[in-house]
């Protein structure tokens, strides 16, 4: 529908607009969308943002690049630790800086826990947006395995801050091996609950399938990545086409759907979680005694130039941009947020659906507020 047609339609007596937060249980965080209405029939969605804008792009250009990592821990704090990876790997390809396999290794292993961790969430909530409040309690309950394990090697279980340029801040605990292995041999049991539970039922289906479809075309046209872009035939995995970490050492599947509606969305993040196990799988033996950081400079400088780095989180592309002038902390740091770029198709998405519906497609789009703002 055009902007148009859409300014005709709420001209009509029976047209409304309604305001959907800023505090909302299925905006999943301080969201206010502004709602245009014909009855229940959605015609216009207004994104507004920026309720907890903090100026983190901002307060990098004041600190250093080892104290930038914790900023990014608040982005998609789903995602922290790919985040902070992001960060490390700029300043390692800037310096020219190998870091041991070891650290490889270890860090592709804990953005795949993330990745679960993340999805586990996203499960737990989707189900509840949708009224199968049960999903909420098998989510969690799985998750706290992932956090016992980062909190036992990293001593943060939302926010770990471990990686730093050059590696890690310590090396991982003893026991991260055998529990992480522990976790996967448990994980593949329950992970078939969970189809059990959601996946096949007829209103679950009913109220995701043919909602808010995205075409390929239009997922490209509104940057849409992650599995809510490769649900709509989009190949745009980072960690396939642009290998960073140990990702080029191990064998996975894109996951592709063609469909692009919300059902599909989240059949690509269950079939992401399978694929997450068999990374880990092919990489926790690998793990050999080293060094867990290379060798770096108590005062990190970058040569002047323009630096990017993006990585797969959870939701999609990561972007660091970054121009130095050869000071100990950047001149200009940008972000590019899987998460905004995403929000921005939502209205396109939403646009003849029921306001019900509206929350189905927000759920299988597994927006999180902060990365938005920044």
């Amino acid at each position: 529908m055009s902007d148009s047609k859409i300014q005709e339609n709420l001209q009509k007596e029976d047209a409304y607009y309604v305001n959907m937060g800023p505090q909302h249980p299925s905006t999943h965080g301080v969201l206010r969308l502004r709602v245009g209405l014909q009855g229940e029939k959605v015609i216009h969605v207004e994104p507004h943002c920026g309720y907890i804008h903090r100026g983190i792009e901002k307060m990098c250009e004041k600190d250093t690049y080892s104290q930038i990592i914790h900023l990014t821990d608040r982005l998609d704090y789903l995602s922290a630790n790919t985040n902070n990876e992001a960060v490390c790997l700029l300043v390692e390809n800037a310096l020219g800086i190998e870091v041991p396999e070891r650290v490889k290794i270890i860090r592709t292993i804990l953005d795949e826990l993330t990745r679960l961790a993340s999805h586990q969430l996203w499960w737990s909530v989707m189900g509840m947006d949708l009224g199968a409040l049960t999903t909420f309690f098998y989510g969690l309950r799985d998750r706290e395995k992932i956090l016992d394990i980062f909190e036992e090697s990293t001593g943060g279980r939302l926010l770990p801050s471990f990686n730093t340029p050059g590696g890690f801040m310590h090396d991982i605990h003893p026991n991260f091996v055998p529990r992480t292995k522990e976790f996967l041999a448990y994980f593949k049991k329950k992970l078939p609950e969970y189809n059990r539970l959601l996946t096949g039922n007829v209103i679950f289906q009913q109220r995701t399938k043919g909602i808010g479809i995205l075409s390929k075309e239009d997922a490209i046209a509104y940057g849409v990545t992650g599995p809510s872009g490769r649900a709509s035939g989009f190949a745009c995995d980072v960690r396939k086409h642009h290998p960073y970490s140990a990702y080029g050492m191990v064998d996975f599947k894109e996951i592709l759907y063609t469909e692009g509606d919300s059902f599909y969305r989240y059949v690509a993040r269950m079939d992401e979680m399978w694929e997450s196990m068999k990374i880990i799988e092919q990489l926790i033996d690998r793990i050999e005694d080293g060094p867990y950081t290379a060798k770096m400079k108590p005062i990190i400088k970058l040569p002047a130039g323009e630096y990017y780095q993006r990585v797969e989180t959870t939701r999609g592309e990561f972007g660091v941009f970054v121009i130095s002038t050869g000071d100990k902390t950047p001149y200009r740091m940008k972000f590019r947020s899987p998460n905004f770029a995403n929000l921005s198709a939502l209205d396109y998405m939403s646009r003849g659906f029921k306001i019900a519906d509206m929350v189905a497609i927000m759920s299988s789009l597994d927006l999180v507020i902060p990365d938005i703002d920044r």
